[in-house]
Formats: C-alpha cells, sequence, structure tokens
C-alpha cells in the first residue's frame, strides 16, 4: 500500500514535526507527505481553487482519496481501517489523505473524494493534524495487521 499525505502548508522543524515524523517510521506501508504553498494574498476563492489543484496534482488517478473536511464523517479507528481493508482486498494500492488550508477545500476536491474525514466537530490548527493522522493511519495499520498496539 502507497499512502501520500498531501497538505497545505509547510511544517517547520520542532515538536509537532517530530511527533508527526515518528508515526510515519513506524508504518511499514510506503508513506509520504508533500507539502503547499499558495500565494496567501488571494481572495479566499481563488486561494481554495489554487490550494486544490497543488494537492490534486501530488496524487495519482488511481488513488482513493480521503478528504479532511470538518463536515465529513467521524468514524470509529476501526470502522476507517475497515475501509481501507476493504480498498485493499479490492486492489487499491494507493491513498491519499488531503488537508486543505485554513479556508477549507476547493470544490474540485471535494468532488473527487472517495471519502470525506473529520476529527470530530472541534477545530483543530493545521500543523497539529498531520501528527493526528500520521498516528491514526498507523493505527489502521494495526488494526489490519492484527497488532495489539489498538486496544478495543
Amino acid at each position: 500500500m502507497k499512502v501520500i499525505i498531501a497538505a497545505i502548508g509547510k511544517e517547520k522543524s520542532g515538536s509537532v514535526k517530530d511527533i508527526c515524523d515518528s508515526y510515519m517510521k513506524r508504518i511499514p506501508w510506503a508513506i509520504e507527505l508533500k507539502e503547499f504553498s499558495a500565494q496567501k494574498n488571494l481572495p479566499e476563492n481563488k486561494l481554495k481553487e489554487k490550494e486544490a489543484e497543488l494537492l490534486l496534482s501530488a496524487i495519482s488517478s488511481k488513488a482513493k482519496l480521503i478528504v479532511l473536511d470538518e463536515n465529513g464523517e467521524n468514524p470509529s479507528s476501526i470502522k476507517l481501517a475497515g475501509l481501507i481493508s476493504k480498498w485493499q482486498d479490492d486492489g487499491v494500492g494507493e491513498i491519499a489523505f488531503l488537508i486543505g488550508g485554513a479556508a477549507g477545500h476547493g470544490k474540485q476536491v471535494l468532488k473527487k473524494a472517495d471519502y470525506t474525514l473529520s476529527f470530530g466537530k472541534l477545530t483543530w490548527p493545521h500543523m497539529l493534524i498531520r501528527p493526528m493522522l500520521a498516528e491514526q493511519i498507523y493505527r489502521i495499520y494495526t488494526i489490519i495487521t492484527g497488532h495489539p498496539y489498538h486496544r478495543s
């Protein structure tokens, strides 16, 4: 399985990046973080369009897209692992998680989403979502493989 995390904003060095890197190193799947920056002084709708183009440029046409969005589903880790396990069984070899900018995702990203994921009703800083997502990807891997990391 190949996993791409495509995100708006560049993660600086420090403890948040270290946590994200720590989980990414634990994941046996091929995983890559692709970061993008768009010109900030654009009107919000143009900024979202530009960010959408950047995010979509990071993924192949074969990838299943999981878009992180506040209006998405808030599944349990087991349910999300079940979805990804089903995709694996169906022959999917690549999954991309897309993290938008502060204004949210452009329409073209939301239209292409195979699944829209929310980390709850709370608002999280975009840079904290990365280590949270990396941990969930690791947790999903351990659930699928029967590793004892996830205790339920």
